[in-house]
């Protein structure tokens, strides 16, 4: 899904123009080293977070809210750790733990808490709906930071996007916005700076160190959480709770975000956010076959809406 989201470095969209001809070495010349496996890594992230609000879902079935996000951050964090540990990993200079704390904040406590929030009321294809402004949001973030000026034609259609979302959850809720909408906005912006540091991040050390070094960051923060989550909260181990605390325990919160900053140091953030357009469509699609959702019309047309706004702020980046 999720999700799921941003380097400092400006890097050039490649515009539809004539394919490379392989039998010209002049033409494989121009492509950037590494682009073929980045974008197959960066869908192969893109798949698995689609995959994160419909195992969310399941798993509060079994769980609390603050039981489950506790919980899935310290079995990922332990994962990560043997992983940190096994491949004597070198502890991160000083100068990019700032990074790691916002990637920490943003994709491993911030995100995954306000959409847990969230999904308590909202179905998964609302969320989807509302998260399918993740990749403006990242393309906005990453612009901040870096300090480009976007054209004219990025901010229309950025506004354009934004109102979709807006007067599609305002409709839904009956005219006006429902907590869980400000858990998923909130969650929008928080996921976008973890998205655009990691991003950055990605770009001097190995995209898994990222993520990795960010939960370890993390864990004391959820080994308590956890303790005192589950005094509270009651647990039902079903077979549907298991299977989504540990999809997105493994896979959306490690090794999506492996493979996702892997293909973004590659390629890009804007390319990138080209492929996670996708997300919110394979979201739905889940919620229909994995929940048993009944979609509203509006649902798939507004996702559809928000995909062109962010094609269109993607070519105006170029």
């Amino acid at each position: 899904m999720r999700t799921e989201n941003s380097a400092t470095d400006q890097t050039a969209i490649a515009v539809a123009g004539p394919t490379a001809d392989p039998r010209h070495p002049a033409d494989l010349a121009t492509r950037p080293p590494g682009t073929a496996s980045g974008t197959l890594l960066a869908a192969l992230g893109v798949t698995a977070f689609s995959l994160t609000f419909p195992s969310t879902a399941w798993g509060l079935e079994g769980f609390g809210p603050w039981s489950l996000v506790s919980v899935r951050s310290v079995l990922a964090a332990v994962i990560a750790g043997a992983c940190l540990l096994t491949l004597r990993v070198p502890v991160p200079q000083r100068r990019h733990w700032a990074g790691l704390a916002v990637v920490a904040a943003g994709v491993v406590l911030g995100f995954p808490m306000l959409t847990t929030l969230a999904l308590q009321t909202a179905t998964t294809a609302h969320s989807a709906v509302v998260v399918g402004l993740l990749p403006l949001t990242t393309a906005v973030f990453a612009s901040l930071r870096t300090g480009a000026r976007p054209s004219r034609t990025f901010w229309i259609a950025a506004c354009a996007g934004a109102a979709a979302v807006i007067g599609f959850t305002v409709q839904q809720s009956g005219g006006a916005l429902t907590r869980a909408d400000l858990y998923l906005f909130g969650a929008l912006l928080i996921c976008a700076a973890g998205y655009t540091e990691g991003g950055r991040l990605a770009k001097v050390m190995p995209g898994w160190q990222v993520i990795a070094w960010a939960l370890v960051l993390c864990l004391p923060i959820a080994v308590v959480g956890a303790g005192v989550a589950l005094s509270y909260e009651p647990v039902h181990l079903t077979g549907h709770a298991v299977t989504g605390l540990l999809w997105v325990s493994v896979v959306s919160q490690f090794l999506g975000l492996v493979v996702w900053y892997k293909g973004m140091g590659l390629i890009g953030v804007p390319k990138a956010s080209q492929l996670q357009l996708a997300q919110p469509l394979l979201t739905l699609v889940w919620s229909v076959f994995l929940l048993g959702e009944t979609l509203p019309v509006a649902a798939p047309l507004t996702a559809v809406a928000v995909l062109v706004c962010i094609a269109v702020t993607q070519r105006a980046r170029s």
